[in-house]
């Protein structure tokens, strides 16, 4: 991330900003791009408007759209009602958000975002995330995280890098499906002492896909089994009809998923 926005240069092969060589025009990359680096680089003792308005000077806006740039940063980043506090007075969250608004407070075509929710509670990061969405509809977005489930809410294309090498290139969806093993259920069935447990599991191990199913536990309300299937198999619709055809009641029926931090540990680990 540091050889695409300039700050580094690579050892070796060639990084394209727009059509822009980061080796031989940095300067007009840099103007392409707005990055908010896991540090975030802010002058706690300015207010968020004296801040904003330095940036915009900072990066080139013209002094007779400064206004309006600011305006419009604050605006979309939901700064308003703190626009004239000083920043080091802002809660971590609110500060994420002026460090997203100088990011883009020169209308950059790219943004670059480094671990943009670190250290925010759940309500800040269901914000961050909301406004990172709202960004990406709108420019190309590059966010680097080791926290999966911000990829899996935010991104429509995962890069998963290791070593230096890319091991994975998709959508979440679609990593999901390439990495998927065995279909793995569990099954709740609501107990009925006029039916027979062990000739459901049966007729349960008969349905096609199935590689094994057991008994796993019984409380006074429920049976609920485990069932393993093939590869590729969806078992729920055959399962559902399976247990109503019983006129048994299914009190839950849960299928794991592939998560991509199991592709991520499955491709890192040495």
């Amino acid at each position: 991330m540091k050889m695409i926005t300039t700050y580094l240069t690579q050892n070796e092969g060639k990084i394209f900003v727009e059509g822009i060589d980061t080796e031989t025009d940095s300067l007009s990359v840099r103007k392409k791009i707005g990055y908010l680096p896991e540090t975030n680089p802010l002058y706690l003792d300015m207010n968020v408007v004296d801040y904003l308005n330095y940036a915009a000077e900072l990066d080139g806006v013209p002094k007779s759209n400064v206004k309006s740039a600011v305006e419009n940063v604050i605006d979309k980043c939901g700064l308003q009602d703190m626009k004239h506090k000083n920043i080091g007075q802002l809660s971590k969250g609110y500060k994420q958000r002026v460090g997203l608004a100088q990011a883009m407070i020169n209308e950059p075509d790219v943004l670059i975002l480094d671990e943009p929710t670190s250290g925010l509670d759940p309500n800040q990061i269901v914000e961050i995330r909301k406004l990172i969405r709202d960004l990406g509809k709108q420019k190309t977005l590059i966010l680097s995280t080791h926290i999966l489930q911000e990829v899996q809410a935010t991104c429509d294309r995962v890069l998963i890098i290791n070593n230096g090498e890319i091991v994975a290139d998709g959508t979440p969806e679609s990593l999901q499906a390439q990495f998927q093993g065995q279909v793995v259920i569990d099954l709740i069935v609501k107990k009925d002492q006029s039916t027979n447990r062990e000739k459901i599991l049966q007729e349960i191990r008969s349905l096609k896909g199935v590689e094994q199913a057991r008994f796993d536990m019984e409380d006074s309300l429920s049976w609920k089994f485990h069932i393993t299937g093939k590869k590729g198999h969806d078992l729920r619709e055959d399962l559902f009809k399976k247990i109503v055809s019983h006129n048994l009641i299914i009190l839950g029926l849960h299928q794991e998923e592939t998560s991509l931090e199991d592709i991520f540990r499955k491709l890192t680990q040495n």
